[in-house]
C-alpha cells in the first residue's frame, strides 16, 4: 500500500459539479493499493499516518505534533495510478489491485483510521469515480509512505 500524504490548509473533492467532501487544515492522502496488499499493509499505513509529526506544536516546536494531537481532519482519495508503471510511454496498472478487491480493502483502511482516531474527522471521495481533487498544500509538505511488505511489483519495462 502506498500513501502520498500532503499537509494542507484546505482540500476538497468533487465529482462533476458536486462537492463530495472538504476539509480545513489537516492531511490530504492519496491511497494506492497494490494487488498483493493485505490487512497488515493498511494497518501499517494507518498507524504511520496517525503518528506522523507534521504539524507545529502549540509551544512553537517545529514538527512537534501529529494529526491526532492537533485534532485535524483527513481527506483520503483512492488512486490506483500510484501503482502504475510505464511501458514505453503508456502507463500500465497491472500492479494495482482490481477495483472489486481494492474497494473493500480501502473501506477497511478508512475504518481503521476512524477506529484509531475519530471517524467524524475522516472524509473521502467516491471510490472509482472520476474526481477533481483541490489541494491547498501547506508548506508545501508532501511525504511518500509505502508499507514495508516486499511485493513482486514490476518496474518500467524497456522494449
Amino acid at each position: 500500500m502506498k500513501a502520498i500524504i500532503q499537509r494542507v490548509t484546505k482540500a476538497s473533492v468533487t465529482v462533476g459539479d458536486e462537492l463530495v467532501n472538504s476539509i480545513g487544515q489537516g492531511l490530504c492522502i492519496l491511497i494506492g493499493i497494490c494487488r498483493e496488499d493485505t490487512k497488515e499493509d493498511y494497518k501499517y499505513i494507518a498507524r504511520k499516518i496517525l503518528g506522523l509529526k507534521l504539524f507545529d506544536a502549540n509551544d512553537g516546536k517545529r514538527w512537534g505534533n501529529n494529526i491526532v494531537e492537533k485534532q485535524l481532519e483527513i481527506l483520503c482519495i483512492s488512486q490506483f495510478t500510484l501503482y502504475g508503471v510505464l511501458k514505453k510511454n503508456k502507463p500500465d496498472f497491472h500492479n494495482a489491485m482490481s477495483a472489486d478487491q481494492s474497494q473493500a480493502l480501502y473501506q477497511e483502511f478508512l475504518t481503521e483510521l476512524g477506529t484509531n482516531y475519530n471517524k467524524d474527522k475522516i472524509k473521502d471521495g467516491v471510490f472509482g469515480a472520476y474526481m477533481q481533487v483541490h489541494i491547498q498544500n501547506d508548506g508545501p509538505v508532501t511525504i511518500e509512505l509505502e508499507s514495508p511488505k516486499k511485493h513482486n511489483v514490476v518496474q518500467e519495462k524497456s522494449t
